[in-house]
């Protein structure tokens, strides 16, 4: 489907790619890792054409349409959120446009002449082509998808730049995912979803038509969703049969046999060499010296990969806290007509290691900063615990850092103790290599400041910690040494994250929030989603109607699985809906064959009045048809589903 053929791309003095090629077919589920540095975002750029390379081929086939979503840097105006989506589907807009023009033609032409046979046929292709396109479906589609996303229907109507920065990075996904590329381009498309989105978005790739490519450092992401990773590095791509967990195994296996091969190489060059030094000058010998300076001259040593210093990261030990470390009574918040909290109450306690979870808007990153003591609230009482210190890394802290200060001076202000020996090596850690950390912050990237105020905030003592999002710029290896970090840690957390395997590990409480309410779960946040999704199962079964009590003698029969008696039901009522629906469109599609008719005649036109009636009711029955057409779709599918089950 597409193909890259001996990609080379260099960057000055660096070369970035040599000779890369792999190729994408239908329905792959690709993993495009490697680290900082090594062309993810290059390579992705090329591929959408975006990123000229210096040589080499990008061979696809004129079908083959390829969608790309950027990390950042998207922002939409002028329209509505439902508008902006619905942009996706230019060609279904556009033969809507030409079915209004042609119709605005025929109310003006004489019936009796050919140019008005002519708009009448072009008027009964448009219609044609809707049906083709699948048309009926395109509103339901697009709130599937918004809604999906973590928007409310309520949002439909806001003006598009109204949205936030995260936002806009969601309705450019929506947009995406909406108009159906053969291959998807997402380059970290978790970073600004919660964790209901989270898992929608994933739910939605694992059955999408196409081909998807990611780049992520969210590994659960990428676990469950690729079936092949791509490995950038020293320029080529190597290719490994499975997820990302089955990439990190076979690296290793991969590394050890290169490591032998090149063992054996060089004990096989150092002989040869041996040889040719020997007898260079016999003349006996020549033929035979000459042959072996030529093996020597055509070898292709085996370059290794430079090794990943290991890096271990240990907090100062901090000093013992009160039993109780904060505790929030009847907590109200509101950021003007908005109540964020109304009577909100949470005591936390000395060794908790609270994750923060719930849909955006529902005060998260407000509840980290009042915690920090960063947020002043409206009412209620915030109780700090005896001999607490508190550190906190908020998402705009990077803001708060001295621009004209060096990074290695911005961690050693707050550093203390022995750990100010390994400084550089801690900076390392968060991907300030070599003399990065002399860089001055004004020139640092958000990124590059996110990371150092991060690493700021671990470096400096403190018995509680309150993180939001705090692993949204690190890479895999980064986030492994924080976490290990955290799982060492003798004090309280508080983290604001979607990262599940990030969190999973290290958490022994899970805060929900939702607006208006709160709950709080013990456990991993494994155990959390076991009970969400039980609670959701329950939840579904109660709202289903009661069957009816057996009889003595079926009493005595092996009672069927309860899911499967479910299903039943469900298959039942959807088979009744159906059919009602399908009633539905046959009335509809009759009447609209009756106003096309009517719409045919040319006499209609010589009452302008109750042709300008008829063509509304006709526009009236194609919207309603439509809108059937699309509950038709949904009925069929949720059917094929349960009966499959």
């Amino acid at each position: 489907m597409l193909s890259l053929e001996n990609i080379s791309l260099s960057f000055g003095e660096r070369t970035l790619f040599r000779d890369l090629s792999f190729t994408i077919t239908p329905h792959d589920r690709i993993a495009l890792v490697g680290s900082n540095g090594t062309g993810k975002t290059t390579l992705m750029r090329i591929i959408v054409g975006e990123q000229q390379p210096e040589s080499g081929l990008i061979n696809r086939a004129r079908s083959v349409t390829v969608g790309y979503l950027p990390q950042e840097g998207i922002t939409a105006e002028g329209r509505t959120l439902f508008e902006e989506a619905q942009s996706a589907f230019e060609t279904i807009l556009a033969v809507h446009q030409e079915i209004e023009e042609v119709q605005k033609l025929l109310e003006t032409l004489d019936p009796s002449t050919p140019e008005y046979a002519e708009a009448l046929e072009m008027f009964g292709e448009y219609h044609h082509k809707l049906e083709d396109l699948d048309a009926w479906r395109m509103k339901s589609k697009v709130e599937q998808v918004l809604m999906g996303l973590g928007f409310a229907e309520r949002d439909f109507n806001r003006p598009v730049e109204t949205f936030s920065g995260g936002w806009q990075m969601r309705i450019a996904l929506a947009k995406l995912l909406l108009s159906e590329p053969l291959v998807l381009l997402l380059d970290e498309p978790t970073n600004h979803l919660d964790l209901d989105s989270l898992e929608w978005l994933e739910d939605y790739l694992g059955s999408y038509q196409g081909a998807v490519i990611l780049v992520s450092h969210d590994r659960s992401f990428l676990d469950n969703l690729t079936k092949r990773t791509i490995a950038l590095s020293m320029g080529r791509a190597e290719e490994y049969a499975g997820n990302y967990s089955f990439y990190e195994q076979e690296r290793v296996k991969r590394r050890e046999l290169l490591q032998n091969q090149a063992k054996n190489q060089q004990a096989q060059i150092k002989q040869t060499q041996e040889f040719i030094d020997r007898f260079r000058y016999k003349a006996t010998k020549a033929r035979q010296v000459q042959s072996r300076i030529k093996m020597l001259e055509r070898l292709e040593e085996i370059e290794l990969e430079p090794e990943e210093e290991e890096i271990r990261f240990s907090f100062p030990p901090p000093q013992p806290s009160g039993r109780i470390v904060m505790e929030l009574q009847g907590l109200v918040k509101r950021y003007g007509d908005l109540t964020v909290f109304d009577g909100f109450d949470l005591k936390v306690e000395r060794g908790d290691r609270i994750a923060v979870v719930g849909v955006n808007g529902a005060g998260k990153s407000t509840l980290a900063r009042i915690l920090a003591g960063a947020e002043q609230f409206d009412a209620g009482t915030r109780i700090q615990g005896s001999n607490v210190l508190v550190s906190y890394f908020g998402q705009h802290q990077a803001d708060e850092l001295d621009l004209d200060r060096e990074a290695i001076q911005i961690v050693d202000e707050v550093a203390e103790g022995e750990i100010r020996r390994s400084l550089r090596t801690i900076l390392g850690s968060f991907l300030f290599h070599g003399d990065d950390v002399f860089k001055k912050v004004r020139v640092l990237s958000g990124g590059e400041k996110s990371r150092l105020a991060l690493a700021k905030m671990l470096l400096a003592p403190a018995n509680v910690l309150v993180m939001d999002e705090p692993t949204n710029h690190l890479d895999m290896r980064s986030k492994r040494v924080l976490q290990e970090a955290l799982q060492s840690y003798t004090g309280t957390y508080f983290i604001v994250s979607h990262d599940r395997s990030f969190l999973d590990p290290i958490i022994n409480k899970v805060l929900e929030l939702h607006p208006g309410s709160a709950k709080l779960y013990l456990g991993t946040l494994t155990d959390y989603l076991r009970k969400k999704h039980e609670q959701q199962n329950a939840a579904h079964a109660a709202a289903s109607p009661t069957p009816p009590a057996t009889t003595p003698v079926e009493s005595r029969r092996p009672e069927p699985q309860p899911r499967k008696k479910q299903n039943g039901r469900e298959i039942r009522s959807l088979r009744k809906e159906l059919e009602e629906t399908e009633q539905k469109i046959g009335h509809l599609e009759g009447r609209k064959r009756e106003l096309e008719g009517l719409l045919g005649d040319p006499e209609l036109y010589r009452r302008p009045d109750e042709a300008r009636s008829v063509n509304e009711e006709y526009r009236q029955i194609d919207q309603i048809l439509s809108d059937a057409y699309a509950h038709w779709s949904d009925l069929t599918q949720r059917l094929e589903r349960l009966e499959s089950q």
